[in-house]
This record gives C-alpha cells, sequence and structure tokens, in this order.
C-alpha cells in the first residue's frame, strides 16, 4: 500500500492505543471505591488515593523516553508491544491489590510506565507521518487519548456497580493489553525520507530546517521555556482530572453517579480541545494558539475559585473550560516540538518535553492536596492555576520574541 495511503491506516491504529491508554485519566472514578476497599480490608483509613495518579504521571517520561530511544531506531512494534504489556499487566494487577503500597507499584509504576512507553511513540509516530499536518496528526492522537476518559468512566462505574472496583481493573486491563498489543503489528515506523508531495523538505524537518538531537535540543534556552509553558498549560488540568469526582462530590455536593459524568463530560471538552487546537496551531502558529489557550485558564480558574454549592452553572462552565484549555496544551505540543526541533529525533525529544507534563501532574494534586489540607476547601488551587496562567502568557510573550514558532 502505498504511504500516503497507509499512514491514514497507521493514525486509524494509533487512536485506537491511545483510547486504550487514555483511561489513565479515569483514575477518580477508580479512586474512591479502591479507597474504600482497602480502607475495609486492612483497618486503617486511606483518605486518599491521589499519590498513586501522581505516582503514575511522574514516571510516564522514563519510558516515554526510552520507548522514543527504541522507536527511532528499529520501530514501534517492539515499544508498543512491550508497553501494551506493561499496561496491561499494571492495570489487572491493580485488581488484585490488597495495599496502598501494592497499589502504587501495580497503578502507579505499572500502569504509568506503560502509558509512557505507548503514548509517547503513537503520538510522535505519527506527526512524524504528517509532517503537513502535524498539528492535526498529534491533536487527533492526543484527542482520543484524553477521550478514553468519556468512555471508561461510565464502563468503570457500571462494573463497579455490578461487581467490584477489583473486577473492574481486571476485565478493562485485560480487553486493553489486547487492543493494545494487536495494534503494534499494524503501526509501521516513518521512512526518515518521507515527504509529501509539494512540500519541500526543510519545511517537512521542522521550522529551521534542522533536525536537533536531543542533546542539541537541551542547548536551547527555546527548550527551557517550552517545557515550563507545558507546565504551567497542564497544571490545572492535571490538578482538577485527578479529583475530579470528589471535587464534585465534596465541594459541589453532587452524587457519585453526578461526579462520575462531571469526569466525562470534563474528559469530553478535553478531548475537544485537542482536536481544535492541533489543527488550529497549523493554521495560527503555535505561539498564537497558546495564547488563546492560556487566557481561557485564567477565566477557568477564576471561575472555579468563585464556585460554591449553588453556583452548578458557574461550576460546569470553569470545569468544561479547562478541560478545553488542558487538552489544547496537550494538542499543541507533539507537532510544536516537531517543528522547532525537527521530526526526525521527535519521539525522544517530545519524550524529555514531556517531562513538563510529568511536572504538572506532580505538583498539581500535590498543591491541591496541600491546600485543601490547610484550609478545607479545594478552591484555594483554583486560584494558584489562575496565577500560573498568567505566567504562561508571560512565557509565551518571551518564546515569541525569542523564535516566531
Amino acid at each position: 500500500m502505498d504511504l500516503m495511503k497507509k499512514r491514514w491506516l497507521i493514525l486509524a491504529a494509533s487512536c485506537f492505543v491511545a483510547l486504550c491508554v487514555g483511561s489513565l485519566y479515569a483514575w477518580s472514578v477508580f479512586a474512591s471505591p479502591m479507597g474504600q476497599y482497602l480502607t475495609e480490608i486492612t483497618g486503617k483509613e486511606i483518605a486518599s488515593l491521589a499519590i498513586v495518579f501522581t505516582v503514575a504521571n511522574s514516571v510516564g517520561p522514563i519510558t516515554m523516553i526510552a520507548g522514543g530511544y527504541i522507536n527511532d531506531r528499529i520501530g514501534p512494534k517492539l515499544v508498543l508491544l512491550i508497553g501494551g504489556l506493561l499496561f496491561g499487566a499494571g492495570m489487572i494487577g491493580s485488581g488484585f491489590a490488597k495495599s496502598l503500597p501494592m497499589l502504587i507499584v501495580t497503578y502507579g509504576l505499572g500502569v504509568g510506565l506503560g502509558v509512557g512507553m505507548v503514548y509517547g511513540t503513537i503520538v510522535s509516530n505519527a506527526v512524524k507521518f504528517f509532517p503537513d499536518k502535524s498539528g492535526f496528526a498529534g491533536g487527533l492522537t492526543t484527542a482520543c487519548y484524553g477521550g478514553s476518559s468519556i468512555i471508561v468512566p461510565i464502563i468503570a462505574t457500571a462494573l463497579v456497580q455490578r461487581s467490584h472496583v477489583t473486577t473492574a481493573f481486571k476485565i478493562i486491563g485485560a480487553v486493553m493489553m489486547v487492543i493494545i498489543c494487536a495494534s503494534a503489528f499494524v503501526i509501521e515506523s516513518c521512512p526518515a525520507d518521507f515527504t509529501v508531495p509539494g512540500m519541500k523538505k526543510a519545511a517537512a524537518a521542522g521550522s529551521t530546517g534542522k533536525d536537533y538531537t536531543w542533546k542539541e535540543m537541551l542547548s536551547q534556552p527555546k527548550f527551557y521555556l517550552m517545557l515550563l509553558t507545558l507546565t504551567c498549560g497542564a497544571f490545572s488540568g492535571m490538578m482538577i482530572i485527578s479529583q475530579a469526582s470528589p471535587i464534585a462530590q465534596q465541594m459541589m455536593g453532587m452524587s457519585q453517579v453526578q461526579a462520575a459524568a462531571v469526569v466525562s463530560i470534563l474528559a469530553l471538552f478535553n478531548m475537544l480541545g485537542r482536536l481544535a487546537s492541533g489543527t488550529l496551531s497549523d493554521k495560527l502558529g503555535a505561539l498564537g494558539t497558546l495564547r488563546i489557550t492560556f487566557a481561557g485558564s485564567l477565566i477557568a480558574g477564576i471561575l472555579l475559585f468563585l464556585c460554591r454549592e449553588n453556583t452548578t452553572a458557574v461550576f460546569y462552565i470553569g470545569l468544561c473550560v479547562t478541560g478545553f484549555c488542558f487538552g489544547g496544551i496537550m494538542g499543541i505540543y507533539p507537532g510544536f516540538t516537531a517543528r522547532a526541533f525537527g521530526r526526525k529525533n521527535n519521539s525522544v525529544n517530545y519524550g524529555i518535553m514531556f517531562i513538563g507534563f510529568a511536572l504538572a501532574g506532580l505538583f498539581g494534586p500535590m498543591i491541591m492536596n496541600m491546600l485543601r489540607a490547610s484550609t478545607g476547601r479545594f478552591q484555594p488551587a483554583f486560584l494558584v492555576s489562575a496565577v500560573l496562567a498568567v505566567v504562561g502568557e508571560v512565557l509565551i510573550l518571551i518564546l515569541g520574541k525569542s523564535d516566531r514558532a
């Protein structure tokens, strides 16, 4: 099959894989029933499992960089097979967890490392096949990754209610392991000399016409500005996604079913943001799209800070804008990194850039927990996210002056 046609099949398979590993974002649906289960069997009250989600997001760049290195040299099949087995085993193992440390190992490390290896490979590989539409390819694959949380919370909640949270982990893990490993045989590596007819090679390589190695990328001040911008942009999303269900129940007085719907709504706008921003960045440029995204994050943070139990409409608006803007950041960055530092080494380069996301995944939930514990309210954390949105806008201005990306 001609590569110009086959690239669409590869993109479709990559989207299926992204739908599987994106179930990481459904953690808040698992958290409450799993916390109750562990409390019952250990006899010790477990107030929060946020540390599990924090670990899962923090370790991702480790395998993302390692998987990217392998992908750039021998192709994505082996990376996806190993990552799929690791992800599936971590999910299934979580169904056998009988303590918090064991859950940290199975879900935090197993699922987290598996997601990092798989996610980085499918996104960077898809972007390589679409030098003419890098924003679109990156946006679509990351949209499917975020969109998984529209479907999985509904399935997981149904499984938990009909059987048990441990059963939900086992079933979901087994099914997704099969899908990822099967898709691995469809996805292939993009040839180094692949170009789209009519597109100049310099434009296909990147905005500078040069393919930077990871060492060369780290020597560029622009890399650090981009990484910090990613951290600021992903902060509010990671903070809220990790505890969307508890926020809805404890801050807004919603039921468990309503809270599950909140998780799905957040995921829907996360997905829409990725689709919109990835495509928009191909037309307006990454920096222009980022400016719009951070402005939205600022508004969302203020709205959520002002929320009380009787302001449900304001809560939903703030939630939807947060999800959309968070998705926007994640949709922009795969193509943004490729355009800034070249396609050839993008698997490793994007994996290193993703450290910014991991930092947001580490500090977002941590700061929310600290402020929640000290003030008894969730709202102060949203004010922090609003401040970081302003910082993000400043960083974009600096990026714009240093390089018109």
